[in-house]
């Protein structure tokens, strides 16, 4: 099977929905998806930070996978996490997004030991792409210091990519730190090695150094003008379409993050249900949502065609 042509532009981490019961609403799940690929989204980040990725088992995960695919969602427009603190996981992960077609997998380092050193990143890695074994096989690694602990060097991408060029092709930067994103364009951008920052407050910063996009967690309910952003990028409008998904941005990363999208999702679709998160997250605060909702309506937000 030969690879699907790679993602560049807006991708969404997307938010799991659950029901009572907090069994994944593989529904929801895929009536999400779709609007976000009708509303400008190139692709679907699914199993990311902000799908609660490591709430799910491994059996879910593979289970969402086969449900969107059979609703109708292309597998070429996904790329799942496929990160997990064990090879085998990892692995088994990683070769069903292949079986599905997956334009590539977004991976984790392994992430309860810290202070491992780069050698055993480069095992860790290198072990999932060879029990794999197949060529579509597409890996984008995952760069969240913040929350893992363990951060993937310069030295370590380079050895990668001389390992498996045709592999290893890319990197989501969730660090926040502009430095680190822009180290790793300007030593591997121009050898095709394809850079996301993980937000799109500097989408247009990073697409004129070189990268290819951004995966968001705001893509879940603001896709529209931030793929208009990518798409205008080099136009004169660029500044002021900038500025606008900035503000959004900043108010939402103001109250936790996957608790706040979803109580969002809720309210623009008139669905009460998405407002369930797993154990150990808990709900956005009554009060905290309706401040959260009236400041956004105070700026015009929408999600059109959600409801």
């Amino acid at each position: 099977m030969s690879a699907p042509p790679r993602l560049q532009g807006l991708l969404a981490p997307v938010v799991t929905p659950f029901q009572p019961d907090m069994l994944p609403d593989a529904d929801r799940f895929a009536r999400h998806c779709q609007w976000l690929l009708d509303s400008g989204c190139a692709g679907l980040a699914i199993f990311g930070t902000n799908s609660e990725a490591n709430s799910l088992s491994a059996t879910e995960k593979i289970e969402l996978m086969g449900r969107l695919v059979a609703d109708g969602i292309p597998g070429a427009k996904l790329m799942p996490g496929t990160g997990a603190c064990s090879v085998p996981e990892a692995s088994q992960l990683t070769a069903a997004a292949v079986k599905h077609g997956a334009a590539g997998v977004l991976m984790l380092p392994p992430f309860f030991y810290k202070s491992v050193p780069d050698e055993g990143l480069f095992r860790y890695y290198s072990q999932v792409i060879e029990n794999v074994g197949d060529s579509a096989l597409r890996v984008y690694l995952y760069h969240i210091p913040p929350v893992s602990q363990v951060p993937i060097s310069l030295p370590l991408i380079e050895r990668l990519i001389k390992a498996y060029p045709d592999t290893v092709v890319g990197l989501k930067d969730s660090s926040g730190d502009w430095n680190y994103s822009k180290s790793v364009i300007d030593a591997f951008a121009s050898t095709g090695f394809d850079v996301f920052p993980a937000s799109e407050t500097l989408l247009l910063r990073g697409l004129r150094a070189g990268g290819k996009g951004c995966i968001t967690a705001t893509g879940n309910i603001n896709p529209g003008p931030i793929s208009q952003l990518y798409a205008n990028w080099q136009g004169p409008d660029a500044e002021a379409l900038q500025q606008k998904v900035t503000q959004t941005r900043e108010l939402v990363q103001k109250y936790s993050m996957i608790p706040a999208l979803k109580a969002i999702i809720s309210y623009f679709a008139q669905d009460q249900a998405w407002r369930a998160v797993r154990p150990p997250l808990t709900e956005l605060p009554g009060e905290q949502e309706a401040e959260l909702i009236g400041k956004l309506e105070e700026l015009g937000f929408d999600m059109p065609g959600l409801r």
